[in-house]
């Protein structure tokens, strides 16, 4: 394959992706770095129609381009519309709405809105490393304001827990690592503990609050628990790390995009924790890494808005 410089800036990535050639080889070279594979059969010999930019596979006798069985499948934009959007919403500190691409970029805020969502799946990442040594974990409420209610809807959650009508998330750091948050349906022992048991090796040094969910993770792990109602911090011994991360991320959800709704809230803690994961990187690689997971990793519209089903949603 040919090689093709990594671009530093949005200005370098605008003009590079500018050529539309330039912009298919990019998106070909992250897609397949160690050659172009069939989507539908993983076969490595094919044929290439450089007239149609597609390959004709030799195993399986189909077709397909680099925008098959990706988040570009069926997407009538071109790449450099794809590549400049994620760009954008890799490198965003606090994210960027789809009224900003589609003032940027000149399409529709229809189309933005997908676009992103899209994009947002490319960030999902299904590592299966575990976590070890100091392990934070904490569980937030995510939802509207109180000044904005009703003044029966307000008066309604105030005599309840504070979390009434808000969405559930649960979230994992390592110090100095990396951030795993997930939205849970509640927050008692059995769901919290299996997240745990799943993301953390046992004997590593786990924090948390004075939750009663996350009693008898002595069992497993060296758990220590701070009580926020009497202090935050005992030496090590602390969730701010987690806090800090909540902080963050409820400033991008208010900020940028004001109002999430609770149907596709996963995919922006999918986002949220992209950007913080790689944030040792520069812009050039959080990029370049958005663009390699583009496979296999498809998004239609129906099954974004729910038409085929809340499985099928939750379910990518």
């Amino acid at each position: 394959m040919n090689a093709v410089t990594t671009p530093k800036t949005l200005l370098e990535a605008a003009r590079m992706f500018e050529n539309q050639d330039v912009a298919w080889q990019y998106a070909v070279n992250l897609r397949w770095p160690n050659g172009v594979t069939c989507p539908f059969c993983q076969g490595k010999a094919h044929s290439f129609l450089s007239t149609r930019k597609t390959w004709q596979c030799k195993t399986c006798n189909k077709q397909f381009s680099v925008k098959k069985g990706s988040i570009f499948e069926d997407s009538p934009l071109k790449l450099d519309i794809w590549l400049t959007a994620m760009w954008l919403i890799a490198n965003a500190k606090n994210g960027i709405s789809s009224y900003e691409i589609h003032r940027a970029l000149g399409i529709t805020q229809k189309s933005a809105w997908f676009v992103l969502h899209r994009i947002r799946l490319a960030m999902q990442n299904g590592s299966m490393e575990k976590f070890c040594d100091d392990v934070e974990v904490d569980e937030t409420y995510i939802g509207g304001k109180a000044r904005n209610m009703h003044k029966a809807v307000k008066e309604q959650r105030i005599t309840g827990t504070g979390g009434k009508d808000k969405s559930i998330v649960f979230g994992m750091i390592e110090r100095g690592g990396d951030v795993k948050t997930q939205v849970v349906a509640r927050s008692s022992k059995r769901t919290l503990q299996s997240l745990i048991a799943e993301a953390v090796l046992p004997g590593s040094r786990v924090y948390s609050d004075a939750l009663k969910s996350y009693d008898g993770l002595t069992m497993h792990y060296q758990h220590q628990v701070i009580d926020h109602a009497k202090s935050y911090v005992d030496g090590q011994v602390h969730t701010n790390t987690m806090e800090n991360y909540w902080s963050l991320l409820k400033r991008t959800l208010k900020g940028t995009y004001v109002s999430v709704e609770p149907f596709h809230l996963h995919r922006y803690l999918d986002e949220q924790a992209f950007r913080f994961n790689e944030r040792k990187g520069t812009d050039g690689t959080r990029f370049d890494l958005a663009v390699s997971q583009i496979g296999g990793k498809r998004l239609t519209y129906k099954r974004l808005t729910g038409k085929e089903g809340l499985s099928a949603v939750y379910g990518g």
